[in-house]
C-alpha cells in the first residue's frame, strides 16, 4: 500500500496489483467483495456504487487509453459525529480501476485512523 499526495493536497492510499495477483477478475467482482466487507462491519454502512467510467464516457469526458473500467463503492463509518466538521469529509469512497493487466485500488485518507486502517486492510485482502 502506497501513500501519496494527489494534486499536491489530497492524501490517498493506493495499491496496484496484477490480475494474476488478484483474487478477483473484474472491477464488479472486487466491488462485490468490498460491499460484503462493508455489510459485515458493525460501524460501516453501504451507500452506493458509482460507475465512474460510464459516467465520464457518457459525457464525452477524457479517459486514458489504458483505463478499461473505473468504479467506486461509497460507504460511511458511523463512529462519531462530534461536530459539523466530519460531515465535510464524509462519506468515504474506494475506487477500483482496471488498467488491462492490473488493478489500482485507492481511497482518500480518512480522518479517523480506525476507518483508515479498516479500508487499508480490506484493500490489501484483495491480493492472493
Amino acid at each position: 500500500m502506497q501513500q501519496k499526495i494527489f494534486k499536491e493536497k489530497y492524501p490517498i492510499f493506493e495499491l496496484r496489483f496484477t490480475k494474476e495477483e488478484s483474487k478477483f477478475d473484474s472491477v464488479p467482482a472486487i466491488l462485490d467483495y468490498l460491499q460484503e466487507q462493508v455489510d459485515a462491519h458493525p460501524k460501516a454502512g453501504f451507500i452506493a456504487r458509482f460507475d465512474h467510467f460510464t459516467h465520464t464516457k457518457e459525457r464525452n469526458g477524457e479517459i486514458a487509453d489504458n483505463i478499461k473500467d473505473a468504479q467506486n463503492i461509497i460507504l460511511c463509518f458511523g463512529m462519531q459525529l462530534p461536530s459539523p466538521d466530519p460531515v465535510a469529509v464524509r462519506p468515504r469512497s474506494i475506487g477500483v480501476t482496471d488498467l488491462g493487466d492490473e488493478f489500482v485500488v485507492n481511497f482518500m485518507e480518512a480522518p479517523n485512523p480506525i476507518a483508515n486502517d479498516t479500508m487499508e486492510n480490506w484493500v490489501k485482502s484483495l491480493v492472493k
